[in-house]
């Protein structure tokens, strides 16, 4: 009954979406000739050819033409393009075999619960994908009929992983008489002695997600596993006055005030603070391990490094993106045989050594030693259990959310309680469905 309910919002929905001019046309495959014949492998994915990801795939793709015969149509779609018309253009015969999607209960969970996309739960067992992915990584590829993460049904495979950390320009702590911190205590006493020199130490972005993922990790500081899965597993009612939740907010009021983040960040995005950090500006940045191919190519001024965020349990991150299987896909087989080829040891190696954070590879083929590194760091976070996911995850439109009462909160124009008050409105209404 669920299914069918959810899957009535999501015609809905692509009814409304047509209705405002996204045409279907603009997300539809290739034409080519021979597709449906079982011989061509229609593929949609989002990462960049430089990327690590986009390398791997591209290795993937001349492996898989090889040994199958078949030929690859790929195309490269932006993760806006397939984010905003998945729902209609999956549920039509232009729908890929094999595409890139978002992990999450707003994103793949929705998918899965309108039954939009298929079900592999016996592909996986059949090529032993299970024993590849550490538990907390199976989360965000499992879910239930009502499309809430955690599940028992497999609707996806990553084959990568990502977290959010702490970037430090060494050189510029080191200039500083500065020590990277270890503990939360420290990292405050950091940012303090850089304001007292007239620095403002965290890079920052108010108009994008860095900021809201700051917030939430502020949050998981005095959160345990308990509250990640009331938060994102709607397990019991989460408290918007308790502790986590107000103690983020309050911090996060503190960093502004203190001059810990610029007072303009309301207006940054995300770009911008990576280049402020690029370019040496700034000598802290807090966020994700997508940035860290990019650093290596383009930070190339200073010497830096990166940690999980010091003295924490819980760290944001999951999987990966996933390969998902539209439910009209014409060629799932092939697309089940192009997925395990990602999980190769070669393949993983290729994500690995180029700043990407693979899941099962094997760490003597790492031998880039800042890779080899940054895989460390995140194999820790996964024996600790301490992947948490990330704040927009428990409800459709939960980021704008988040973004906008945020930029409330350090502009001034509301105080604390009232941004908690806001975000717990908005969440209630938005998981509704789920609870």
């Amino acid at each position: 009954m669920a299914r069918n309910i959810r899957r009535t919002k999501a015609l809905a929905v692509m009814a409304a979406l047509t209705a405002t001019g996204i045409a279907l046309s603009g997300c539809t495959a290739g034409s080519g000739d021979d597709g449906g014949d079982g011989e061509t492998l229609k593929l949609w994915h989002y990462e960049g050819a430089d990327s690590a990801m986009g390398k791997a795939w591209a290795e993937s793709i001349k492996i898989f033409e090889e040994e199958t015969g078949a030929k690859v149509e790929f195309e490269e779609k932006s993760f806006e393009q397939i984010q905003k018309t998945a729902s209609q253009v999956l549920d039509t015969d232009a729908a890929p075999d094999l595409m890139e999607f978002n992990k999450g209960n707003a994103t793949a969970g929705f998918l899965a619960s309108t039954g939009l996309i298929t079900d592999i739960s016996d592909a996986v067992e059949e090529y032993g994908w299970d024993e590849k992915l550490a538990p907390s990584l199976q989360t965000t590829a499992k879910y239930s009929d009502d499309g809430v993460m955690g599940g028992d049904t497999w609707f996806g495979v990553p084959n990568y992983g990502e977290f959010v950390g702490v970037y430090y320009n060494e050189d510029a702590f080191a200039e500083a008489g500065l020590a990277i911190p270890t503990t939360y205590e420290e990292f405050v006493d950091v940012l303090d002695a850089f304001v007292a020199k007239g620095i403002t130490p965290l890079a920052e972005a108010g108009a994008e997600y860095p900021l809201g993922q700051l917030w939430y990790q502020l949050a998981l500081m005095e959160g345990d596993r308990g509250f990640v899965d009331d938060y994102q597993l709607y397990k019991n009612p989460v408290d918007w006055q308790g502790p986590e939740v107000t103690s983020a907010t309050e911090t996060l009021k503190e960093y502004v005030d203190k001059g810990y983040i610029a007072s303009d960040v309301s207006s940054v995005k995300a770009e911008d603070a990576g280049v402020s950090f690029i370019n040496g500006t700034s000598p802290i940045f807090v966020s994700g391990s997508w940035w860290f191919g990019r650093f290596v190519s383009e930070a190339t001024g200073f010497n830096w490094s990166m940690t999980a965020f010091p003295g924490a349990d819980l760290s944001l991150g999951s999987s990966g993106n996933l390969w998902v299987v539209p439910e009209n896909a014409a060629n799932k087989e092939l697309a089940y045989e192009f997925i395990d080829i990602t999980m190769r040891p070669e393949i993983q190696a290729i994500i690995g050594n180029n700043g990407g954070l693979p899941v099962a590879a094997d760490t003597a083929d790492i031998t880039d030693e800042k890779s080899a590194a940054l895989i460390e760091t995140f194999n820790g976070v996964l024996d600790a259990d301490g992947l948490a996911f990330y704040p927009d995850w428990p409800a459709p439109g939960f980021y704008d959310v988040i973004v906008q009462e945020l930029q409330g909160l350090i502009t001034g124009s509301q105080d604390a309680e009232t941004t908690d008050a806001n975000l717990g409105e908005q969440y209630d209404e938005g998981t509704a469905d789920f609870r």
